[in-house]
């Protein structure tokens, strides 16, 4: 007597999507290893402050980034030096497959500095500066600074890097989706409160 062996179907195309699945997974971490570690470092754990570290980033953030960068939306010294060149020929799919092994990865860890300028970064950044009309930085980016979706992580970024950007914000020399609110943000905002943000953030 034979017998008909019964496979489900939702079992049969999961079997045929999971090579292809896993194909991406290591096409994108070749692409990582072999491209963007060279600035990001291995596993987006970058160990120059000029880049950022892109570990543990909120994935819908690092796509959105991404593609502002192949679109020319995203302007800013380094990203037209860099990054324009660098995603200029990258389809939607390894956009979002890159964003995908960035944010799988373990985030660095927080790196400590000057006690007291730690924790008037962390009141800045919990509470706001009243005097200012400067909203905290928690309402958007978390308590623990790990971001949320297109808001990005900020803890364990490097300080130089986070003084960097938010210079760009205040000065409008970083144009993107972000731009006209971080803009707003920065105005009233000394360059020694961002080193002291940046400071607290960096330790996390």
């Amino acid at each position: 007597m034979k017998y008909k062996l019964m496979v489900p179907l939702s079992l049969l195309t999961l079997s045929c999507a999971a090579p292809s699945s896993q194909a991406q997974d290591a096409q994108a971490e070749r692409t990582a290893n072999q491209v963007c570690a060279s600035c990001h470092g291995p596993k987006g754990d970058s160990i120059s402050p000029a880049f950022p570290k892109l570990a543990g980033q909120q994935r819908t953030y690092l796509e959105t980034q991404l593609k502002a960068f192949r679109d020319r939306t995203r302007a800013d010294p380094m990203a037209q030096a860099y990054m324009w060149g660098m995603t200029s020929q990258l389809s939607d799919e390894t956009l979002g497959n890159l964003a995908a092994y960035y944010s799988a990865q373990p985030p660095a860890r927080g790196k400590l500095s000057d006690p007291k300028l730690i924790q008037a970064g962390r009141t800045i950044y919990e509470e706001g500066i009243a005097s200012a009309k400067v909203q905290a930085c928690v309402t958007c980016h978390g308590k623990d600074a790990e971001g949320n979706a297109t808001f990005p992580r900020l803890a364990g970024q490097h300080s130089e890097y986070l003084v960097k950007q938010l210079v760009l914000f205040k000065s409008q020399l970083r144009a993107d989706a972000a731009a006209p609110i971080m803009h707003n943000v920065t105005t009233s905002i000394s360059f020694d409160q961002m080193e002291a943000v940046a400071a607290y953030l960096e330790s996390r």
